[in-house]
């Protein structure tokens, strides 16, 4: 019993004094304090006199020796030393393109989760989803008005290429440069307004949204806006703002896709002639694919490797990756003919060049700026990827929502809507958490980006769940609409969704690369509290400068470390009933604990993971890959929060925020477990089932029954329905594709006691429902239904015959056919065929 004690209060001493990250004197006092209440006899009942042996001998030298490290010169010349040569000594070489992506972007709430007890209050003050009236006028303006304006079937099918009145207005309307300021000709729109009025788009055509995403993303307009010199500010922006340049950036090449430093394309400096006169400039070799807009770039936004053998800048041989601004028309410039990725309209096609001059004044930045190009991109898409494909993949998702339920409520079998019958429920059900959850991560890290923010590891990690989840919501909707999804067509609204969803996994770094190599591999140094410090530190060149920032990061992360083992004990031991909740929870307070309990599981296997496996990160990619879901899950969870205040807590959204947690939290655990389960160490894998799954499984996925009522509230015409869906393109046109679904619908649910009616008598056999008979009228002259109800039913029959109808063609209407170059391609040399070229 003694000895049960005994153990008793060490633990309890150890988890209070980790968890408050005490210092090593302190540790030295609270065991000390355990160990003499040992040797007094507390803990056996009987009050005496210290009793000191050999073994009580040994661990007052222990304490003893754990209090000397509060001295800084033993601590220094013990650990701090020994760990900084060893640090040193192993840390792998750290590339210029891999620094300098570290370096790129800020850090946010991502670091809160890394640090495993997260400040809710620092997500509570980003924004809500604010627009200006200006921004707002936009969206339900021309962006409402060029959403009408779409016929996907003609744009993807018909002419597979982007018609001239699409492109016109466009331009007309300054879609192409909302990220560019009023005073250089643009909009100057927020991420935030960006996101949503991309979105709208998006729910509407995936090939019309690219020509509008990518000058507003990754592209030169943002670049020059950034890092452009004064001359090239004034006369290439007010151009790319009013649509009379065409911009494309050319990054990838054939042997340059996930590995930048792999990049063939090369620049040299030289001397040449430009405009009649001898200039100092660049001599490029380049070969580029998949370049979004090049077949119809006016502008040439690329990416090359720049050396300067001759000295003539006076710096170093091998300057580094460049980014420069070349006019289509420009000699020697090829813009190739047209890709077809996944059949897409949207013009993507190679281009490339040999032995092409330019002067070095077309260097984005001027000749300041040579040699940063990667520094520059990798800061622009650090913003950009968490805006352009977040906000389409949202909006998919929404759409899948909203034409789904919409077909499931409409369509009938065995008597009923199919949307009643729980196999259809179940896709349903996740359809509503990713149109909800996407929804909610989208809005908060939009509202990051607008107030100045660059959350690299958060955007990546929004790009790779946000694409995943609209694929299974978009294999979802197939899956409940059957043939009426795989019958291509004009009234076929899903197709085009189907075809570009590999498009969203691919570009932006697929999401492959994305999850194993930099949300968590790259995440980890820039997110956790001390990790990074400690890599800059051993880097100094000045050795006595880093090792004092080495000590300091070091027992800053040796403190962390024991915090998190003790932390993560005491929450799992105590099923998270102590652990952190905001003011104000307002119902949420058990999905704010569990969160925060997930948060301090993730810093614990997280740091652990970095401690034993160091630079081998890159190459346990199956780990990574699971780490990267956890803190992806603890992300998404948290912004479901924050959208579920942001919006008024209404009562309605309860049960889709419970649902959403309670899958969030299993796929978070599951994703821990694989962790700690595959963990190559076999003693830390023991270690860590010890601290994280004390009791086993913590969570479960949402119940049967929590579904099927968050399917029922989106099946309803109404708000909760509406704000599922919000800022999607929403068409009440009979004749409309998606337009005919919210008329029919609504029809439906007024018509649903006649229909029940009818169906009553058709299984009593009054009613005998077979074609070439009218079995509506047969029920009304029986006095089933009112003639009223008759006429209603009428009209559903009708508008429901639309809906579950497909699409048939005549043989002749399928065969392929080929277009010429449009004739605004002037100045392009092409090498055959391109933009609407069905191509074999």
């Amino acid at each position: 019993m003694a000895l049960i004690l005994l153990l008793i209060a060490l633990i309890a001493v150890a988890l209070a004094l980790g968890m408050w990250r005490a210092s090593a004197w302190q540790w030295a006092v609270g065991l000390g304090a355990v160990t003499l209440a040992w040797q007094s006899g507390v803990f056996h009942g009987a009050l005496h006199w210290p009793s000191f042996g050999l073994l009580g001998f040994i661990v007052w030298l222990g304490l003893a020796a754990l209090a000397s490290f509060s001295i800084p010169k033993v601590r220094r010349q013990i650990l701090v030393q020994p760990a900084f040569k060893l640090v040193r000594g192993i840390l792998p070489k750290v590339s210029d393109t891999e620094q300098q992506a570290l370096d790129a972007g800020t850090v946010g709430f991502d670091a809160e989760i890394f640090s495993g007890t997260p400040d809710w209050t620092k997500l509570r003050a980003v924004p809500p989803i604010v627009l200006t009236p200006e921004e707002r006028a936009f969206l339900d303006g021309p962006t409402e008005q060029l959403c009408g304006m779409i016929d996907h079937w003609q744009i993807r099918h018909a002419e597979r290429r982007m018609p001239p009145g699409i492109w016109e207005f466009v331009k007309a309307n300054g879609f192409l440069g909302m990220l560019i300021s009023k005073e250089h000709g643009g909009l100057g729109f927020s991420a935030q307004a960006q996101s949503l009025i991309l979105g709208k788009i998006a729910s509407r055509s995936p090939d019309v949204v690219t020509i509008v995403m990518v000058p507003n993303s990754l592209g030169p307009g943002e670049l020059i806006e950034k890092y452009g010199t004064d001359q090239q500010k004034h006369h290439y922006l007010p151009r790319l703002a009013k649509g009379l340049e065409v911009p494309c950036f050319s990054l990838t090449g054939p042997t340059s896709g996930s590995d930048a430093a792999t990049m063939r394309d090369i620049g040299y400096v030289t001397k040449g002639q430009h405009d009649g006169r001898e200039v100092v400039g660049i001599r490029l070799s380049w070969d580029k694919r998949y370049i979004t807009l090049g077949p119809e770039a006016t502008l040439v936004g690329l990416a090359f490797r720049l050396f300067d053998p001759d000295k003539i800048l006076g710096g170093a041989e091998d300057i580094g990756i460049t980014v420069a601004l070349i006019p289509a028309t420009h000699p020697g410039v090829n813009i190739g003919r047209r890709h077809l990725p996944s059949g897409a309209a949207f013009p993507n096609g190679p281009n490339w060049g040999t032995d092409v001059f330019i002067p070095i004044d077309w260097v984005i930045g001027g000749e300041k700026m040579v040699g940063q190009g990667w520094r520059m991109l990798m800061e622009c898409l650090a913003a950009g990827r968490a805006i352009s494909l977040p906000s389409s993949a949202t909006a998919g998702a929404k759409a899948m929502l909203r034409v789904t339920t919409a077909y499931a409520r409409i369509r009938r079998q065995f008597g009923l809507p199919v949307a009643r019958m729980e196999g259809v429920e179940e896709p349903l059900a996740r359809l509503v958490e990713t149109a909800y959850v996407n929804e909610a991560a989208r809005a908060v890290t939009a509202a990051m980006v607008s107030r100045g923010e660059r959350p690299s590891v958060i955007s990546a990690l929004m790009k790779y769940q946000t694409t995943e989840r609209l694929r299974r919501a978009v294999n979802d909707a197939f899956d409940v609409h059957g043939g009426r999804a795989i019958c291509d067509g004009p009234t076929n609204y899903l197709q085009s969704a189907y075809q570009l969803v590999p498009v969203g996994i691919t570009v932006e770094g697929a999401n492959i690369l994305t999850r194993t190599l930099i949300t968590f591999a790259q995440g980890a140094l820039r997110s956790h509290p001390y990790l990074y410090k400690e890599v800059r530190a051993v880097q100094d060149p000045d050795s006595r400068k880093g090792l004092d920032a080495f000590e300091d990061a070091l027992l800053g992360h040796i403190s962390f470390s024991i915090s998190n083992v003790t932390g993560a004990f005491f929450h799992n031991l105590t099923l998270g009933y102590f652990a952190e909740v905001p003011e104000r929870p307002q119902g949420l307070e058990t999905i704010y604990r569990q969160l925060s309990r997930a948060s301090r599981n993730f810093a614990l296997v997280a740091d652990l993971t970095v401690a034993m496996l160091g630079g081998g990160l890159k190459v346990k990619q199956k780990l990574t890959g699971r780490l990267a879901d956890a803190l992806s899950e603890i992300y998404l969870l948290s912004c479901v929060l924050k959208r579920f205040e942001d919006d008024g807590r209404p009562e309605a959204d309860r049960p889709i925020v419970a649902f959403a947690a309670a899958n969030g939290l299993h796929r978070f655990e599951e994703a821990l477990r694989g962790t700690v389960e595959n963990f190559p160490n076999p003693a830390a894998r023991v270690l860590l089932r010890v601290l994280v799954f004390p009791f086993g499984r913590h969570y479960f996925p949402a119940p049967d029954a929590l579904g099927s009522k968050i399917v029922r509230l989106a099946l309803e015409p109404g708000e909760v329905r509406d704000r599922l869906t919000r800022d999607i393109y929403i068409s009440n046109d009979p004749d409309d594709v998606t337009g005919l679904l919210e008329v029919t619908l609504k029809k439906v649910v007024a018509a649903e006691d006649a229909e029940k009616k009818l169906e009553r008598a058709i299984r009593a056999g009054i009613v005998r429902r077979y074609h070439g008979l009218d079995w509506i009228e047969a029920a009304a002259e029986a006095g089933t239904i009112t003639e009223s109800e008759a006429q209603l039913l009428r009209e559903v029959e009708a508008l429901t015959a639309r809906v579950i109808a497909v699409d048939h063609f005549a043989p002749e209407e399928l065969k392929p056919h080929y277009v010429k170059a449009p004739s605004s391609n002037v100045g392009h040399n092409s090498r055959g065929l391109t933009a609407g070229a069905n191509q074999s």
